[in-house]
């Protein structure tokens, strides 16, 4: 059986030019990245504004498991397949992380024949959005320490800075760190710490921002770090916003790739989901609707966390309204919510796919709580048999969910047709777009909301320093409570504890600590023992991937 790598490397990738011709895109108006990468220029954007916006239909998940589900898999292969039925489809996903590519987890790209390609650029430094990020991140951080040296007009309190380094690598060392050491020529001495890139609130803000004025603004409004007297120290303040953005201007343009059977796929930004906001840019969402009658996008791991983010905060700041969001399951994850072990999924038991379906069941609920029709699409593996495949039937039926195969990952578009025509229908029911929260509602009626709607937690407990630092929020401008939260937390579960599999009941949320992203525009929510920088596991993918004399990339996945 060929590898993800091995069939992306047999793809017959056309120029990226000729994929952009077809979207209507003038020469100038794209910036190659070689032959089959580009990035699509503001005057595109600009002259496309006033188009009529396509369809727009969200890909979630059920939460993840070690038997994973394919999301991303499945939106790539749900684009495909629009196209082999005739429809006009552009798909818009995030970029890949080298954290979780070097990690755990592998690429990011798709998988199987339902791939985004090039899929070794993809994975790796691609247009090189996240070293802009990065180094934008950075020179705050750089510039704030400076000031510190430097006499620190501002009257900086190097104990209470707020804002973190970052690194997108997973490294555990970084977490907690002394700078400034070495003698009065090396700086203030001062804790620091780092977080993945992809966490950062620079990375928030670039997929949040309208343009470059936009992204500047609210790079200005980053909380940096309080004075000795208390009072807030904002980017602006410290002057450094504009540079910050100078060496944003390429990456806030959207990349346009292809998947392996030629259909359009736009790939910008990568927040995380279960510690960032987990949506691909505004820019792109955008621009896949205007470029298409169908725009296919993705929200980070299960629809507790990737699409209420989407929906209650991307939605919320873009003026977006799904027209269908499909919920991405599979038989053998869902008996491992049943009690099976992992060795043991490809064994027929309905007895487990039924106690296990209770999370496909919250999802579904969750998701109808939107008012946006909902189609389950069961990403079917050969172990599957006619009577779990039957009984998850009956079972979304039971939520008034439609229910559509997808063998995408074997056969490619051809494998996704009964989902599209699926998807196709649903975009065409009626339907009620809300938000689970309003904007009048406080901080904490916010993050309630979430946690009893969303996870089924009975209540909320705030832990005394989160208690301080929501207090400490509030008191510098009363209108932060009308921010939407980002909540972080375990991705393999509906709790905040990791093990509770299923449809947790009898829970509650535990908050230890609030911390403003003024920038972004939303209020970060820290629960259990979420981290903002992973780590590597014992053996890191990273032991399996390397390159030949030729160049030729191999073990990425």
């Amino acid at each position: 059986m060929k590898t993800d790598i091995q069939i992306a490397q047999e793809a017959k990738m056309l120029p990226i030019a000729e994929i952009a011709a077809e979207l209507g895109v003038a020469d100038e108006e794209l910036e190659l990245y070689g032959r089959y990468k580009a990035k699509i220029t503001d005057s595109f954007l600009t002259r496309t504004a006033s188009k009529k916006n396509g369809k727009l239909i969200l890909v979630t998940a059920i939460n993840p498991t070690p038997a994973g589900e394919g999301k991303t898999t499945t939106t790539v292969g749900l684009g495909m397949a629009m196209k082999k039925i005739g429809k006009n489809a552009v798909i818009a996903l995030r970029e890949p992380s080298l954290g979780p590519v070097f990690g755990i987890k592998g690429g990011a790209a798709g998988g199987g024949y339902a791939q985004v390609v090039p899929m070794e650029d993809i994975n790796l430094h691609f247009t090189g959005d996240f070293h802009a990020i990065t180094s934008a991140n950075n020179l705050l951080c750089a510039v704030l320490d400076n000031h510190i040296q430097q006499g620190n007009a501002l009257g900086i309190d190097p104990r209470r800075v707020q804002f973190a380094r970052v690194v997108d690598m997973n490294d555990r060392a970084l977490r907690n760190i002394l700078i400034g050491l070495g003698g009065k020529i090396n700086g203030v001495p001062r804790e620091d710490h780092f977080t993945i890139t992809v966490a950062s609130e620079v990375m928030a803000i670039l997929c949040l921002a309208e343009d470059l004025a936009d992204l500047k603004r609210r790079l200005g409004n980053i909380l940096v770090a309080y004075t000795y007297d208390g009072k807030p120290v904002f980017c602006r303040d410290l002057q450094v916003n504009g540079a910050m953005t100078a060496l944003l201007k390429d990456a806030i343009k959207p990349n346009l790739v292809q998947t392996l059977e030629n259909t359009p796929a736009l790939i910008h930004g990568g927040p995380f989901a279960n510690i960032a906001h987990g949506c691909n840019s505004i820019r792109a969402t955008k621009l896949a609707q205007k470029l298409a009658d169908y725009a296919i996008t993705e929200a980070g791991f299960g629809a507790d966390l990737g699409a209420e983010k989407f929906l209650n905060i991307k939605c919320r700041m873009a003026g977006l309204s799904p027209d269908a969001v499909v919920l991405v399951a599979t038989v053998r994850a869902l008996k491992y919510n049943g009690g099976v072990a992992k060795p043991d999924l490809k064994a027929e038991n309905v007895d487990a796919l039924k106690r296990g379906a209770v999370n496909l069941e919250a999802h579904i609920d969750n998701l109808q709580k939107f008012g946006v029709p909902v189609v389950v699409a069961i990403n079917r593996f050969d172990t599957d048999t006619d009577e779990e495949l039957a009984a998850l039937r009956a079972i979304c039926e039971n939520k008034g969910a439609d229910f559509a195969l997808s063998e995408v990952f074997a056969k490619g578009g051809d494998g996704g047709i009964e989902l599209a025509e699926k998807v196709i229908a649903a975009c065409e029911k009626p339907k009620n777009f809300k938000f689970i929260y309003s904007d009048e509602l406080s901080i904490t009626e916010k993050i309630e909301a979430v946690a009893k709607e969303m996870y089924g937690a009975d209540g909320v407990v705030f832990e005394a320093g989160a208690k301080k630092a929501l207090a400490d929020i509030l008191a510098i401008d009363e209108a932060y409570a009308r921010f939407p939260v980002c909540i972080a937390k375990t991705q393999y579960s509906l709790s905040d504890d990791p093990t509770k599999l299923g449809r947790p009941t009898g829970h509650t949320i535990t908050v230890r600590d609030v911390k403003l992203s003024a920038g972004a525009g939303f209020i970060v929510v820290l629960t259990g023992a979420i981290m903002t920088m992973p780590g590597l596991g014992k053996t890191p993918t990273a032991y399996s991937i390397d390159i030949d004399n030729d160049g030729n990339i191999s073990g990425l996945f």
